[in-house]
């Protein structure tokens, strides 16, 4: 691991990681209860295309499964650019 350059601000780094992980954490919130519970009348007018399931219970039982695994990839890429941000990216392990 690179040490921390001298002007990196831990209290900032921690910051900055929290506010990200809490807006993903609140998408991920939004569309698990919105979709797959609040929505899910709403959205089963709709079929999803090729397997008739109502757009709700595919929501419900896969869509916020996947869009969790959307927002995995998203904070990984955000905590890189964080880490570089702040000086504190680990040496490639190749």
């Amino acid at each position: 691991m690179n040490s921390p350059s001298p002007h990196a601000d831990p209290a900032a780094y921690w910051r900055a990681n929290l506010r990200l992980v809490l807006t993903l954490m609140a998408v991920w919130f939004a569309v698990s209860l919105g979709a797959g519970v609040l929505l899910r009348e709403f959205l089963d007018q709709w079929t999803l295309p090729g397997t008739g399931f109502p757009l709700g219970f595919w929501f419900a039982q896969q869509g916020s499964i996947l869009v969790f695994v959307v927002l995995i990839a998203i904070y990984v890429r955000g905590a890189a650019r964080l880490d570089r941000r702040f000086g504190v990216e680990e040496e490639d392990a190749r």
